[in-house]
């Protein structure tokens, strides 16, 4: 029986490998290798349950910290794992320091690498996410594309061989679980109701706000939370731990009555709550991709994004975090033509990618 480690770090790595994990053929052993690099409350027994995978079977415990400190710890870390458990592939999922982690500590030990999303470019390299996503495909072996875009990315940097075009499993996951949602999902088992219970709430503005260029200080996401206060729905806002602190200290400060401040939630109520959303307003790169899926109209606060794909009939608009002209761009988005483009396939990518595994796994 063929070996494959799968290294994750982040609840978004979870949710994709999910799919992935569920069509690897029976005579694939995989091993799921958890860095740490993410940690919520939401990552427990029930949200491994609700995605109906088992628990990682190493949790290396790496936490939060400098980018440099950070993926040091996890090439250590890894490259333990890997020295006993002696994979024949090693999988890495996106973007993050725990995809970078992984690929070069594979690459190190001449373990070939497979990368799912390779390809995507912001042409930021200011972001870590550029650079982890660039670093990772230069030493890859296989490379799962999710878009058209992604393999015209790879072919501009010369990179060939062994690339594939399979559409998203992140598309997978979402057609899959936001039909779960709405069976077991509702606005009363999701703890809002002691928020709100003066307030009838049938329509709603979703937002999730985590990246540095708009928390870095309190100017950016001042001006996000005073547009967000003066809108004609409320505001839920699942709040990320890093910036917990800053957005009590200003919710203190200015008592915000429209915006409904919760604790981050777990998958299948994200789901619920996006596909339900009149509109989200977001920074997050993943979550711009779920709403152009689940046909939610949504704003993105950043200069650029990696899923250009989403611009298109108004799916996606981004906007600046200034404040006149992050109101009328919330205002006035609308998809204007619902016969979208399938970009990110049509929910069997998982399957693709399970015989692109085999057909390379069989020659190893």
């Amino acid at each position: 029986m063929k070996k494959i480690i799968t290294i994750i770090g982040a609840r978004p790595q979870f949710i994709k490998a999910a799919m992935v994990s569920k069509a690897l053929d029976k005579e694939i052993e995989e091993i799921i290798v958890h860095t740490g690099q993410h940690y919520d409350k939401n990552m427990s027994d029930i949200f491994f349950e609700q995605l109906e995978i088992p628990k990682p079977r190493y949790n290396l415990g790496i936490g939060s910290g400098f980018h440099g400190a950070q993926t040091g710890e996890m090439l250590i870390k890894i490259e333990e794992v890997l020295l006993k458990e002696k994979p024949d592939y090693v999988m890495v999922y996106g973007d993050t320091n725990s995809t970078l982690a992984g690929a070069l500590a594979a690459s190190k030990l001449l373990i070939p690498v497979i990368h799912i999303e390779a390809g995507l470019r912001s042409f930021n390299m200011k972001m870590p996410e550029e650079q982890n996503r660039i670093l990772t495909d230069h030493i890859s072996t296989v490379l799962i594309c999710s878009t058209q875009t992604a393999v015209d990315n790879l072919k501009n940097e010369n990179i060939t061989k062994n690339v594939y075009l399979t559409g998203d499993v992140m598309c997978d996951s979402a057609i899959y679980f936001s039909n779960l949602a709405e069976k077991k999902i509702n606005l009363t088992n999701i703890n809002l109701i002691p928020i709100y219970e003066k307030r009838e709430i049938k329509e709603w503005y979703l937002t999730t706000i985590h990246r540095q260029e708009n928390t870095m200080d309190n100017k950016n996401l001042t001006n996000i939370l005073e547009v967000f206060e003066k809108l004609d729905k409320i505001v839920i806002f699942p709040v990320h731990p890093r910036i917990k602190k800053m957005v009590n200290e200003l919710n203190e400060k200015n008592k915000y009555k429209n915006i409904y401040f919760i604790e981050p939630v777990d998958y299948l109520t994200m789901l619920y709550l996006t596909k339900n959303a009149s509109k989200v307003i977001t920074d997050s790169g993943g979550l711009q991709k779920e709403c152009y899926i689940l046909d939610t109209p949504c704003i993105t606060i950043r200069d650029q994004t990696e899923w250009i794909e989403t611009l298109n009939n108004g799916y996606n608009i981004l906007s600046k975090p200034e404040k006149n002209e992050l109101y009328k761009k919330i205002v006035n988005a609308k998809i204007v033509d619902s016969n979208k483009m399938d970009y990110y396939g049509n929910g069997h990518a998982a399957n693709e990618i399970n015989n692109i595994i085999l057909k390379h796994i069989k020659e190893v």
